[in-house]
C-alpha cells in the first residue's frame, strides 16, 4: 500500500513553462466555490487582506489508486504531504498576516470533507470540479488517468486582486514554509 503522507525521494522536478506568468496583478473572476463546511466562498470577496489559495490537482484516500504513472508526472505527487504542511503551518500563516488560506481542487465536496477531516485540517478546502477558474484565469492543468486536474501552484490574493504567485511548487510538503516565509518578507 502506498504511503500518501510521505514522498518517494526520485520524484521528478517541475520546471517553469511560463504558465503562471500572467497572474500577478490580475483580477479574481466573482467565481462562487463550494466550501467544506458547506458555505459558498467567493475568491473576489474576502475583503482587503491576503488570502492564501493553493491549488493541487487531487488529495488520494488510503485505498484508493493514484492515476497509472502519477509519480512520474513532475509536480503532481504530493497532495496529502502538501496539506498536512499547510495545517500545520496554520497559526504561522494567520500571524503572518494571511486573513484565510484554502485549498482548491477539482474534487468534489464530499470527497475533500473526508481528506478535511481525515487529516484534520483547520481550514476549509473548495471544490471547481468544473474547473471554473482555470478557464478564467487561464491556470496550467495536465491530463492523468483520463481527467484534467489543476497543476500545483499557490495564489495569494489581496482583496480582489492576484498579489503573488508560487508556480511550479517542488517540494510540496515544504511549500507552506516557502509561503510563510514569503508573508514575511512582505508585510501589509
Amino acid at each position: 500500500m502506498t504511503d500518501y503522507t510521505s514522498l518517494p525521494a526520485d520524484l521528478p522536478v517541475p520546471e517553469d513553462d511560463g504558465a503562471a506568468t500572467h497572474l500577478p496583478g490580475m483580477k479574481v473572476p466573482p467565481l462562487e466555490f463550494q466550501g467544506t463546511s458547506g458555505t459558498a466562498i467567493r475568491l473576489d470577496a474576502l475583503g482587503t487582506g491576503r488570502t492564501v489559495v493553493y491549488i493541487y490537482p487531487l488529495t488520494s484516500r488510503p485505498g484508493t489508486d493514484l492515476p497509472d504513472g502519477w509519480d512520474s508526472i513532475p509536480g503532481a505527487r504530493g497532495c496529502t504531504p502538501e496539506s498536512c504542511a499547510f495545517r500545520d503551518h496554520h497559526q504561522d500563516l494567520l500571524a503572518a498576516g494571511a486573513g484565510s488560506v484554502f485549498g482548491l481542487s477539482s474534487q468534489d465536496t464530499d470527497y475533500q470533507r473526508e481528506a478535511v477531516e481525515r487529516l484534520h485540517l483547520p481550514f476549509q478546502m473548495l471544490s471547481d470540479p468544473a474547473r471554473s477558474l482555470a478557464q478564467a484565469l487561464d491556470l496550467p492543468t495536465f491530463e492523468a488517468g483520463g481527467r484534467t486536474l489543476y497543476k500545483r501552484l499557490t495564489l495569494i490574493i489581496r482583496g480582489d486582486a492576484i498579489e503573488h504567485v508560487f508556480y511550479p511548487i517542488f517540494p510540496p510538503d515544504e511549500h507552506a514554509g516557502q509561503v510563510l516565509t514569503w508573508l514575511r518578507d512582505n508585510p501589509l
